[in-house]
């Protein structure tokens, strides 16, 4: 089968011809529809020093079952999403947190350093599948399962209320998809970018209001202008560390007091996966992608590394 892959010899991705995997106890053989490429797949230079299939973000359908699967959830043929570990328990209190912390260490990141979902096919716990929602349009929805669970789950915790504003730190991939999210939940969204292409996708999917923090120099007072006072929360979907530089002067005493509250998310563990995707079906929450075949992942990482990607570049088998 076809799999791209980074080759760490020749410090490039390629497309090389491997085996088609099979399912192992407890794993599902998947038939990938499609992937989608994240910034997190740019981290290049720490790979191992062997080939490695890229991808963590994708969707397919069941191909087949590997013994001792003990649920009668699932069928051949279903259509699937799933997380990108790989070999937790996902019982113990470490599996309860985050999976990378599961107490076995048996814990892999698939993409990273075991094959990821850059092929036409994978392997994956049966533990990390969901079923996808009739209204998603599978081919958009291999972002969901990184960007889209993250994105929403960072929304979700927040606490806001319908008619509080939200600041979008950052409107790529991660944050159209929170900008979708608050306004499904009632929640006002306004985005801010360097990037106005990005920033025309934020309208595009729903934003309030966007700013160009680089070149409105003003924009903190339009923002306050806007809301009446500011914003309720924020929250930073950018890739820049300019973006984090706050967080090296927060104050305890206005924690402890609540002048305000930091939070981080993730993808969390598969337990929580449900009721984000649910979400997303009901309001039918789907990016804007640009379908791209397996040949063109070598560019496709080029023109993420150089900021030309103002959509989220998805690989269709």
């Amino acid at each position: 089968m076809k799999a791209g892959q980074w080759d760490p010899k020749a410090q490039k991705v390629v497309i090389n011809d491997i085996a088609k995997p099979t399912a192992g106890p407890n794993q599902f053989l998947v038939k990938i529809q499609s992937a989608s490429l994240c910034h997190s797949d740019l981290i290049l230079d720490l790979r191992p020093d062997y080939a490695v299939t890229l991808g963590h973000e994708g969707v397919g359908h069941i191909e087949s079952i590997g013994d001792a699967v003990p649920t009668k959830d699932f069928k051949v043929g279903d259509s699937i999403g799933f997380n990108y570990f790989i070999g937790c328990c996902f019982e113990c209190d470490g599996c309860m947190i985050h999976n990378l912390r599961c107490e076995t260490g048996n814990q892999k990141l698939q993409g990273f350093y075991v094959d990821g979902f850059f092929a036409e096919y994978a392997v994956v716990d049966w533990q990390n599948a969901v079923k996808l929602p009739e209204t998603l349009d599978m081919s958009k929805s291999a972002p969901l399962f990184c960007a889209g669970i993250t994105a929403f789950h960072s929304v979700d915790s927040c606490e806001l209320k319908a008619g509080d504003w939200l600041a979008v730190i950052g409107c790529g991939g991660l944050g159209q998809y929170a900008i979708q999210y608050a306004k499904a939940m009632g929640i006002k969204a306004i985005g801010l970018d360097i990037n106005d292409s990005q920033l025309e996708m934020a309208k595009k999917v729903g934003a309030d209001a966007v700013f160009n923090s680089m070149t409105n120099k003003n924009y903190l007072e339009e923002i306050k202008k806007l809301t009446g006072k500011g914003c309720h929360a924020a929250a930073v979907y950018s890739a820049s560390n300019a973006a984090y530089a706050g967080f090296d002067f927060v104050n305890t005493f206005d924690l402890t007091t609540g002048k305000y509250r930091i939070k981080a998310d993730s993808t969390g563990i598969p337990q929580r996966m449900k009721k984000a995707v649910d979400f997303t079906g009901k309001h039918s929450i789907q990016p804007e992608v640009d379908f791209r075949k397996i040949e063109d992942l070598p560019q496709m990482v080029a023109d993420m590394q150089a900021g030309k990607a103002d959509k989220r570049q998805v690989v269709i088998f």
